[in-house]
């Protein structure tokens, strides 16, 4: 069986370093660059390698759990690299009357047409901002981080499919129902 995602080398860009511990006991990859810092734990089946500017994922044997593994590893690690590199971003867009969004201090102040505007507290190492009243970018170093919070934050009026009222990332799109007919 193949492993075609593992086999690829992930390029460290300039100004990202990293510093692999594959210690029995304990494995892991600190990756450093420009946006800050991120530490990853390498599951022990996994070993990973450093080639000058590259980084190399490698495995012991073909077992199921060790191809998967070696793939997922390989992806998190890219990620991390890009991470904080360039850093990721999800944007939101809000849509419905009355609706609107502001950041107020360390808080992201929510009007989605309930009886008390939602309060979300903004986590550290995540920037969230809000360019206009019906818009809302968040950004961070860690793939995963970003894309929960922007999930949270869409939980709280999700797109309804009637009159596309509530939040969704931008470029999604709704596919509107029609309306029931007597």
């Amino acid at each position: 069986m193949s492993v075609r995602v593992a086999k690829r080398p992930i390029k460290l860009p300039k100004g990202v370093s990293a510093t692999i511990n594959n210690s029995v006991t304990d494995k892991n990859i600190k990756i450093k660059g420009p946006k800050g810092e991120i530490a990853y734990t390498i599951p022990s089946e996994i070993d990973i390698a450093q080639n000058d500017d590259e980084l190399q994922v490698q495995w012991p044997n073909l077992e199921k759990r060790t191809r998967e593994l070696a793939g997922t590893t390989r992806a998190n690690v890219n990620n991390i690299v890009i991470g904080v590199h360039e850093g990721f971003k999800k944007a939101l867009v809000i849509n419905g009357v009355g609706y609107r969004a502001q950041v107020s201090g360390d808080k992201l102040v929510l009007t989605l047409g309930f009886s008390h505007p939602v309060e979300y507290p903004i986590p550290n190492g995540i920037t969230i901002t809000a360019p206009q009243p019906t818009e809302v970018v968040v950004e961070g170093i860690s793939k995963q981080q970003v894309g929960q919070i922007a999930a949270e934050i869409r939980a709280y009026r999700p797109p309804e499919p009637y009159k596309g009222k509530g939040i969704r990332y931008k470029g999604e799109i709704i596919v509107k129902k029609e309306t029931k007919k007597k």
